[in-house]
């Protein structure tokens, strides 16, 4: 009997009805993806969220009446934990920020080509953090220029505590766009292990996610090197 792989239940958002339509076929023609939904503002998306219960959002930054920066503060606000990938038109959108803070998980270019968008949503829900090229530049400059926390630091310092060798190295991986699984099988320890470890460096380094902590490891130097994939440029 063949293998049927899991649905992806997914959630569009996005005020341009002929967009957002398109997306939802493109994302219904892939044979492990479902659209659930749809919403045209970042508060319908809450109330999607609430009675369709997707396992990922897909959402414009920019809408009308309530931005896809408000949405995630509104799911992120009402205490569900599902995955976000946000998508915008420019790389100089200046709601980036505010939704890594807010607590997305992804960030893409609206001219990016389906079947990578396909692959980082399959992505974000092994953990990765998916952002597109040029808008992790534009983070990791933003880094650079000024450390995300005047506290974060992975050595000790007064009031702080310092992240341990496993810490450091389990950080360096997720920087590398590793899920939990295949960090746990890489170092040969169990993924609770792993999803523990996490945990405490985030709270370590008061960051939010791994988006956060993967542009972190970058600005302070400490991120191991990703194998190419020409694909996905």
């Amino acid at each position: 009997m063949p293998h049927t792989p899991p649905t992806l239940r997914v959630l569009v958002v996005d005020d341009q009805p002929l967009f957002r339509k398109a997306l939802a076929g493109l994302v219904n023609a892939q044979l492990d993806m479902t659209v659930v939904g749809e919403a045209d503002t970042g508060m319908e998306a809450l109330e999607r969220v609430r009675t369709l219960d997707p396992d990922v959002v897909v959402m414009d930054v920019n809408m009308p009446v309530a931005s896809g920066v408000d949405g995630v503060r509104a799911i992120r606000g009402a205490g569900y934990a599902t995955k976000i990938v946000m998508l915008t038109i420019s790389e100089e959108d200046d709601d980036l920020f505010d939704a890594i803070r807010a607590g997305a998980n992804g960030y893409l270019l609206k001219n990016i080509r389906p079947e990578v968008l396909f692959d980082d949503l399959r992505g974000v829900m092994r953990g990765e953090a998916p952002i597109a090229p040029a808008i992790a530049h534009k983070l990791l400059d933003a880094l650079r220029e000024g450390p995300p926390r005047p506290h974060a630091s992975t050595t000790p310092g007064e009031g702080e505590t310092a992240l341990t060798r496993r810490e450091t190295e389990i950080l360096q991986l997720v920087s590398a766009g590793l899920s939990n699984k295949e960090i746990a099988n890489q170092l040969t320890i169990t993924e609770g292990t792993v999803k523990n470890h996490v945990h405490n460096t985030l709270e370590k380094l008061h960051l939010s996610n791994r988006t956060q902590a993967a542009a972190f490891t970058v600005a302070q130097g400490l991120s191991a090197p990703r194998p190419s994939n020409p694909d996905r440029s």
